[in-house]
């Protein structure tokens, strides 16, 4: 047990040793949510760093607001846009913070500083298409008491925030029962086929003016104000203070009609953000900012060198663990029904929150991916191992011990030899699954094929969702195929013949 418990520590200290890139003195993390508005803040926090002589590194889409704040806290990251109405309401919650002033003080106490605000306020809103408000004689969010049986698409985040939908429903006494959530972007498309009546807006998105929506008044005053603010270590100020005054040059600079203007350039004429952000120092600062952009195949190198470390290291780490386990189910019953109980428990849950879980503990990136990567590895290696020996017929295990061969020769001559198809197919199945689970890593920052599928969905490009998700089922069936092919060094050829009916 000492030995199998060190030997996963030493698997996911190589983990986090190697997927951590090495950092500098010098180098400043910037984070930006799974939104266009943030991933341009965000690339204009970067060249704004890069401008006062460090190296920037943005970790793009992290999800939502909880990931990004607990990152901020634990160090991960040191710099990433935010709203005041989402600092107060929801990263604050509970404290009943009215002023800039007292958000400020009360992030002070947790080590964070808060610029002044960019210019621009983008708040919650609620809208509709137009023509359907007509219809249904909607203008206010009161009006929509109403109307019960219209169908509402809210983001997932706005489903559960402290200022979203829950708060929003008893201040309006909204009866509806029809709410789902949804991802931001696909909501609008939803929103446009008619599948949903009503969906959750970002003041400053460029989608609004696109599909012509009407905005409805907020007649209880629900929404707080969103200025758009920077939230940066307290210790940056020590360690990079020219960094801060660089960033502190947005303060005031962004005007919500710039804003919005930046959002339809990246949303719908597809200039990648760090272009948009680039442009936009330039004609507000005269700041020269390099862009690199990547080409395709650029990106298929990169995402396929992240995608097969993950998959690499959780796989590997699997096997190391989960046959032995096998091998302990199979020989003593009490200890098997709970083994398998365990891992049986872990595969229910989802994956999304198994990769939630694992950020308070270590992180965003690689290293929580890979952990919960490794979890949901572990099931079908470890069932089909202890099915593979339970189901050894006993005259054979009879005959093994008739001959004097000890537990442990018979365990390595006999058992595992017969159980090895067994075992390599538990193999197989767990490596498909977690070719295509690891696209869920890109959520937390940990890349691969996932990315661009999440910025494909997010910038309604097909071509992007199809640079990550073609890969991703060729990788699958190259696995498939490779332990396939294994199986003809690792299985002895009678054990591979067919039984002849």
């Amino acid at each position: 047990m000492k030995t199998r418990a060190a030997l996963l520590s030493f698997l996911m200290a190589l983990s986090l040793s190697l997927t951590a890139a090495p950092l500098t003195a010098a180098e400043i993390r910037v984070g930006s949510k799974k939104f266009t508005e943030s991933v341009i803040l965000g690339e204009a926090l970067s060249h704004l760093v890069r401008s006062a002589g460090a190296t920037a590194r943005h970790r793009r889409e992290l999800g939502g607001t909880r990931i990004l704040w607990g990152a901020l806290l634990s160090g991960e990251l040191d710099i990433y846009p935010e709203y005041t109405g989402t600092i107060a309401q929801e990263i604050l919650a509970g404290r009943n913070l009215r002023t800039e002033a007292e958000i400020r003080a009360a992030l002070a106490k947790q080590g964070i500083r808060m610029s002044r605000p960019a210019g621009f306020n983008n708040t919650y809103a609620i809208g509709m298409k137009k023509d359907v408000a007509r219809r249904y004689g909607i203008n206010s969010i009161s009006d929509l008491r109403k109307h019960p049986n219209l169908f509402f698409g809210f983001t997932n985040e706005f489903m559960n925030r402290g200022d979203g939908w829950p708060s929003l429903r008893d201040r309006y006494r909204l009866p509806h029962k029809g709410v789902r959530g949804l991802d931001h972007d696909l909501a609008y498309r939803a929103l446009e086929s008619g599948s949903i009546q009503v969906m959750d807006l970002y003041s400053t998105d460029a989608e609004i003016r696109y599909y012509g929506l009407h905005i409805l008044k907020d007649d209880l005053k629900y929404f707080p104000v969103y200025n758009a603010v920077i939230l940066y270590r307290a210790d940056l100020e020590r360690r990079a203070p020219g960094v801060v005054k660089s960033i502190q040059r947005l303060e005031g600079r962004i005007p919500e009609g710039e804003m919005v203007r930046m959002n339809a350039r990246a949303k719908l004429n597809k200039v990648p953000e760090s272009r948009v952000a680039a442009d936009f120092l330039a004609k507000a600062f005269q700041m020269n900012a390099r862009v690199a952009e990547a080409g395709m195949w650029g990106r298929f190198a990169r995402n396929t060198r992240d995608h097969l470390y993950l998959v690499a290291i959780s796989l590997g780490a699997a096997i190391l663990v989960s046959i032995p386990l096998g091998i302990l189910a199979a020989k003593r019953a009490a200890a098997g029904q709970i083994i398998l109980g365990v891992v049986g428990i872990v595969q229910t849950i989802p994956s999304l929150a198994l990769l939630v879980f694992m950020i308070p503990l270590l992180g965003i990136g690689g290293p929580p991916a890979i952990m919960a990567l490794f979890l949901y590895s572990l099931l079908p290696i470890v069932r089909n191992t202890y099915a593979g020996l339970h189901d050894i017929p006993v005259h054979i295990r009879e005959s093994a011990e008739a001959i004097g061969l000890p537990s442990g020769a018979r365990l390595r001559l006999v058992e595992l030899p017969i159980a090895s198809r067994s075992i390599l197919a538990g193999v197989k199945t767990s490596a498909v699954i977690n070719v295509g689970t690891a696209t869920l890593g890109a959520l937390i920052g940990a890349g691969g094929y996932g990315q661009p599928i999440l910025t494909g969905i997010r910038l309604d490009d097909v071509g992007l969702i199809l640079e990550g998700a073609v890969p991703a089922a060729a990788l699958a069936l190259i696995a498939q195929g490779a332990f396939e092919l294994a199986e003809r060094f690792f299985v002895s050829k009678g054990l591979r013949l067919k039984t002849q009916p």
